[in-house]
């Protein structure tokens, strides 16, 4: 990879693109063709990794049938239903060692809209280490909730922010774009989390690294098909890990050596 003319990042290979975005899928087919489709209107320059744990209505072979006309569109299969933390390791994993310099997560439900990683990208070359896509910062919002899962998730984002004392509005969000060498830095292959927690922990970490954090407003979107991944469950562990990450606050955090470019 060579430099580009945005300061702090690199340009694409003559084999892929600068950037990747994770998309980690389970029972998402209903919802696929319109994020393949909104991907290649509105995300130029980005490359799409669907990771998919086996789903059983058959959203990896139906994303295997996209890719195979879509050079910028990649499928990671896993062997089956392993937990969202566990899907973003593994696709963080497979973009090192394709070398990508930018790395994004996304829902595969168009929640989080394609359209802004452009803005986001912006803001990295501008030299930021990680772009947070905030539904509570100023301009952002959420529509079709009810109000009930609004004051939820607007309370559980504040109380986990107090708790770690983190000055960040959506700690819970997935719609974010890392440098590549911001994840060296946190380490993120040793995190812990499942569920929506995975994006506290990796905030948290990159926090306490020192690495330069900024938010982008966004509106959050409900589904319109499929069906939600939060359950109970989820929620508990939420709890569960908050706790454990205020515990490991206390402690000093190991920081990989990463070479940073630019910024």
């Amino acid at each position: 990879m060579t430099q580009s003319a945005h300061p702090g990042l690199v340009t694409a290979s003559p084999s892929h693109s600068l950037a990747l975005a994770v998309v980690p899928t389970y029972n998402e087919a209903p919802t696929l063709h319109r994020l393949v489709d909104a991907f290649e209107r509105e995300a130029p320059g980005f490359d799409l990794l669907v990771v998919d744990d086996a789903s059983p209505d058959g959203t990896g072979a139906l994303a295997e049938r996209m890719a195979a006309t879509r050079p910028w569109m990649h499928v990671l299969h896993r062997p089956g239903k392993d937990g969202l933390g566990n899907a973003y390791r593994a696709g963080f994993d497979w973009a090192r060692t394709h070398d990508y310099a930018i790395v994004g997560q996304l829902d595969a439900d168009l929640s989080h809209p394609p359209a802004l990683l452009p803005q986001m990208l912006d803001a990295l070359s501008r030299g930021a280490d990680l772009v947070l896509g905030s539904r509570y910062a100023a301009g952002g919002g959420s529509d079709d909730w009810p109000l009930h899962r609004r004051i939820a998730s607007r309370t559980g984002c504040a109380l986990s922010a107090r708790a770690l004392n983190l000055p960040y509005s959506d700690l819970s969000g997935g719609f974010k774009l890392w440098r590549a060498s911001a994840l060296r830095t946190i380490d993120v292959a040793s995190t812990h989390s499942q569920g929506y927690v995975f994006q506290v922990e990796t905030t948290q970490r990159a926090h306490r690294a020192g690495l330069r954090i900024v938010e982008l407003p966004f509106t959050f979107r409900d589904r319109t098909a499929g069906q939600s991944k939060m359950g109970a469950s989820i929620a508990f562990e939420g709890v569960r890990m908050v706790a454990r990450l205020r515990r490991d606050s206390w402690k000093p955090q190991r920081v990989v050596s990463a070479v940073r470019t630019g910024a």
